[in-house]
């Protein structure tokens, strides 16, 4: 049996079901919230930014005996000249901060990393950090905490539980394949939501031939411009619909007209260094949560003549089973030092998402992306395996 790791959780706010208390509880709690099955990692210190009414924190601490912090640095090293944690995991989301003009919103992540690394920086040492979903709001300060995190050797996770949470059909794409087209569906918030159908489709197209190059330009398309785009066959309607065919949670009907004046529906263009062209459909009015989620990925392999499509499936209900496999990813890192997949695709993400959303605030007009020349290779990371749990089990 390995040993426990020690770790420090520092959170915007540890409500239930905030992603905190999806990730954290399951360190503390168990896998299923209930004492079934732990990872091999022990909460120590906790920093919360936020202490809204229904706040969990300080009754967990006085259970579980770890130390609630009032700074990011005491959390780190309990005010000594040591690191006292083999791991730092940094969740900004949710929580009361503002949004920017664009729409994004803006949550302390550079702001948890700064503290962290400065913590690093005062005592010579560093463990491996786990940062939750995209890296930041903006490019900018993405690519900051990225270059930090090279520059003093961190061991460093990016990301969501999309990429890990099961896929129906359990579709892995060959390494080196030759990808045509590719489309990823979504729901929900254009920022919040659109990260993790941006992670979809990234975690798909990086394993075709050359593997990521990186992104040479991005559009957000509303409205009518949607279909017309389809219709000169800009993005594909046969993955499209490839991807609503497996998602059980739509509404009946055309899913044009399903959509039609519903303000949050777009779609994302994508153009690869490569060559590769994908899209990002966020059919916000035709699908929805439902219990498993919206999120399906198709895509059309060259030699192939039927497209290869899998839903993106999720535990929408306690205890959002989805989260374990995040979790143990992060306690891969943490025991060994090294990230089981490339913190390089939540930069990629992060900063397409970036320029979508400056895309959108600029009338929706076309984005060359010369920064976003990322280039990395995937790993062979596993997703949930089945069974997954039935939506009335």
């Amino acid at each position: 049996m390995k040993s426990k790791k020690r770790v420090a959780a520092i959170v915007t706010e540890y409500r239930l079901n905030s992603h905190a208390d999806v990730i954290v509880g399951k360190i503390l709690e168990g896998f299923d919230h209930k004492g079934g099955g732990f990872p091999d990692l022990k909460v120590v210190t906790m920093y919360v930014d936020q202490f809204p009414d229904n706040d969990m924190s300080r009754a967990l601490a006085k259970k579980h005996g770890f130390r609630l912090c009032r700074t990011i640095d005491e959390a780190v090293t309990l005010g000594g000249n040591k690191l006292v944690v083999d791991g730092v995991l940094l969740i900004g989301e949710h929580g009361k901060y503002p949004f920017n003009e664009k729409g994004q919103h803006l949550y302390p992540r550079r702001r948890f990393f700064e503290q962290t690394i400065a913590a690093f920086d005062r005592c010579r040492q560093v463990v491996p950090v786990f940062n939750d979903k995209h890296l930041s709001a903006t490019w900018e300060d993405a690519h900051w905490m990225y270059q930090q995190a090279r520059r003093r050797m961190i061991p460093f996770l990016a990301g969501s539980s999309l990429p890990l949470t099961w896929r129906k059909p359990p579709l892995t794409l060959p390494r080196g394949c030759e990808i045509e087209a590719a489309v990823a569906l979504g729901y929900g918030g254009l920022e919040s939501y659109g990260f993790h159908a941006l992670e979809t489709l990234q975690c798909m197209v990086e394993r075709r031939k050359g593997f990521e190059t990186g992104v040479r330009a991005v559009q957000f398309l509303a409205g009518p411009a949607i279909w017309q785009a389809m219709d000169r066959g800009e993005w594909s309607r046969e993955l499209l619909e490839a991807g609503i065919a497996l998602i059980p949670s739509k509404a009946k009907g055309d899913y044009r007209q399903a959509v039609a004046g519903n303000p949050g529906a777009g779609v994302f263009l994508i153009e690869y260094r490569d060559g590769l062209r994908a899209a990002v459909a966020m059919l916000n009015g035709y699908v929805y949560e439902g219990f498993s989620g919206a999120f399906a990925f198709a895509c059309k392999l060259r030699g192939q003549a039927q497209p290869l499509a899998t839903h993106f499936y999720l535990e929408n209900r306690r205890p959002f089973g989805h989260f374990a496999y995040l979790v143990k990813a992060i306690e891969a890192m943490i025991q060994t030092g090294h990230p089981p997949y490339p913190v390089e695709r939540t930069l990629l993400t992060t900063g397409v998402l970036d320029a979508v959303m400056t895309s959108r605030f600029e009338k929706n007009r076309r984005i060359e992306t010369p920064h976003l020349d990322v280039r990395y290779t995937p790993t062979d990371w596993p997703f949930a395996p089945e069974p997954a749990p039935a939506p009335h089990d």
